[in-house]
């Protein structure tokens, strides 16, 4: 029993150093768009009906923070950017009066 408990331990570890990932993260179900956009959301500091101005003007903020010439690393910085996209990409198409 107490072999079972370690080889299972070793594989879990295993699992983590060459995939990157614990075996039971395999388990979770994908998120879907609307997790996303509530992380982004949260991430950023934005509220539901946040327009493009106060988006982009929360991403510079948060940019000026996890950006690798200040101290931050590349990972946060597609993080934020990924955030902001995916808001901007959620507001409403207006149109613009050219009729495009």
């Amino acid at each position: 029993m107490l072999r079972a408990l370690i080889l299972i331990a070793v594989v879990c570890v295993f699992c983590r150093w060459a995939l990157g990932k614990w075996p039971w993260d395999y388990l979770r179900p994908a998120p879907t768009r609307s997790q996303a956009v509530f992380r982004a959301r949260k991430l950023l500091g934005v509220e539901h009906g946040a327009g493009r101005d106060e988006i982009i003007a929360a991403h510079r903020r948060l940019t000026t923070l996890v950006h690798p010439d200040k101290g931050g690393t590349n990972a946060a910085m597609q993080e934020a950017n990924a955030a902001r996209d995916l808001l901007l990409d959620e507001l409403p198409h207006h149109q613009d009066g050219s009729g495009l």
